[in-house]
């Protein structure tokens, strides 16, 4: 039995196996083999392999996004079989006498390069596809597969750390724990620990030989256990029913209103990051969504979405969500959010760089797009839109313009849209200084804690380092909020929080008389935070 501190990201207990999750990022190594033919009959294998890969995936994506988000995983299956780049591979381990690994890697290279070269753009964005294909066929050949889409059971997932282009293509319904040697505690793998209610260690040095053994994961504590013996598992496989009864009797909120004991109702909506995350807020009796991340659809995707695949992703949601309202922020990469067909520079600060609105409103075309689709998605459902990141009135006065051109050139189409609510996020000291002129420019803000805490105590909040200093309950923070929901109110918006802190169970009065409006907070949160505003007498002293 060994037994490694960290610092915990969720209070919970979780017992499974180990998935030792590794970025394939290795250099394939050229070797010599003596059985050409034997190593074809490997390299066959391993495409049926990365075959029933893909089929799981576009199954997966079929049910979260429909017909064209799967799409592309029907284009890797038809490309693993293409004859050229078959024929390529089968030559090289015939001709050279080399591992499959290797033949695999330089074809894709060869052929990644090829397309990215020609003039055709269909065919310029086949280069991601085939380099693609060819790291999951190197992933399979190298005997250690680390595909999360197709998982047998649940797992506690080790890795030194998780991008968040990484956590959403996760089977997430097959995740039991997180556990990082790196990150920190306000990273995304951190909120997305959160969104699904499972525990999660940062700080732990981690090791490749864990994988498929048995480990204990406590959220308490803040501590992993590799090989647990008796006393541990039984210890923890109480804590684990303990937990099972709490959530029992927060389910007996589900139906109640979201109402003080002095009667003060506030709205309690929850944040969502995908099309699958619906089921989700539905199921913890959110009242809506207050935050939906739209920019997980690209960081899903090998290029651009369409406009087709957006309207279907945000259809799908408004349906669901059957009236309740649906505040969807528009694309918000950049900084920790990388997409590598933005082609965005290297920079020394990107937390303060070319990031969310910035590139929507330098990159129109993109950004209407977006635009179009969440339009005609409203149709369908009740629809609101947000806008991260703004500094200044003359950017949503822009933005403003942007969605008049928009909703002209679907009026002229004859395509039905409705006349959508739109607000802005407060994630900046500068939004929180001219929070009233804002104001009279939308319907809403939706004040973003994780950003606004780091903006404000000049923090990045990716930095492990600087945990101990992170302080979102510091008093200039809560000050800017305060500021924010008199100013939002002055200018005639209503303010909601959708950051981390409206889950702070310590700050939920505070934020109550402050006079919140709202409050967004993970799915798995919201039984928690209505017994905590159910339990609240504001008008007692």
């Amino acid at each position: 039995m060994e037994k490694y501190a960290g610092k915990s990201i969720f209070r919970k207990v979780a017992i499974g196996k180990v998935f030792f999750y590794e970025k394939n990022t290795a250099v394939v190594k050229r070797t010599k083999i003596d059985d050409p033919k034997a190593e074809l009959e490997r390299f066959e294998q391993a495409k049926e392999t990365a075959k029933a890969q893909l089929q799981g995936l576009y199954e997966k994506a079929l049910h979260e996004v429909g017909d064209s988000g799967a799409a592309i995983f029907e284009v890797h299956m038809m490309m693993i079989d293409d004859l050229d780049y078959n024929g390529s591979i089968q030559n090289m381990i015939e001709s050279q006498s080399v591992n499959a690994e290797y033949a695999v890697a330089m074809t894709g290279d060869n052929f990644s390069t090829m397309f990215a070269e020609m003039d055709d753009d269909y065919m310029k964005a086949r280069a991601a596809d085939v380099k693609d294909i060819s790291e999951r066929l190197v992933s399979v050949l190298s005997g250690y597969d680390n595909d999360m889409g197709n998982l047998e059971e649940p797992v506690i997932l080790v890795a030194d750390d998780l991008a968040p282009s990484e956590t959403v293509q996760m089977d997430k319904s097959k995740l039991l724990a997180f556990v990082t040697e790196h990150g920190s505690s306000n990273s995304h793998t951190a909120i997305l620990a959160r969104t699904m209610n499972i525990p999660a260690i940062i700080g732990i040095p981690i090791k490749k030989e864990w994988h498929g053994h048995m480990a204990i994961v406590d959220g308490y504590a803040g501590c992993v256990i590799i090989d647990p013996d008796e006393e541990e598992i039984a210890k923890a496989k109480k804590a684990v029913v303990e937990e099972e009864e709490k959530q029992k009797l927060l389910k007996t909120l589900k139906g109640q209103k979201t109402i003080t004991k002095d009667g003060k109702e506030i709205h309690l909506y929850a944040n969502i990051g995908s099309v699958a995350d619906t089921a989700s807020v539905l199921m913890n009796d959110a009242e809506g969504i207050g935050l939906f991340r739209s920019e997980f659809l690209y960081l899903e995707s090998d290029t651009y979405p369409t406009e087709a695949e957006q309207f279907n992703a945000y259809k799908t949601v408004a349906e669901n969500m059957a009236g309740k309202k649906v505040i969807i922020r528009t694309l918000d990469i950049g900084a920790d959010k990388q997409v590598d067909y933005f082609e965005l520079d290297k920079e020394e600060n990107p937390a303060l760089g070319y990031r969310a609105i910035r590139i929507c409103l330098t990159r129109e075309e993109v950004f209407k797009t977006q635009l179009r689709a969440l339009l005609r998605a409203s149709a369908y459902g009740n629809i609101s839109i947000m806008f991260p990141m703004i500094i200044s009135v003359d950017e949503v006065r822009k933005i403003k313009q942007i969605l008049e051109e928009v909703k002209e050139e679907l009026r002229e189409s004859g395509i039905p849209f409705k006349d959508v609510e739109i607000g802005v996020m407060i994630e900046t000291p500068a939004a929180v200084m001219i929070s009233e002129q804002l104001a009279q420019e939308v319907d809403f803000f939706s004040i973003g804690t994780n950003d606004l805490t780091q903006y404000t105590l000049a923090i990045d909040r990716q930095n492990p380092k600087l945990d101990e200093f992170y302080d979102a309950h510091h008093p200039a923070v809560l000050r800017m909020i305060q500021m924010t929901i008199e100013n939002g109110h002055k200018g005639g918006a209503w303010v909601g929080i959708c950051g981390e802190l409206g889950a702070d169970l310590e700050l939920t009065e505070t934020f109550l008389r402050m006079g919140v409006d709202e409050l967004s907070v993970s799915p798995t949160f919201v039984l928690p935070v209505r017994n905590r505003i159910r339990e609240l007498d504001l008008s007692a002293e």
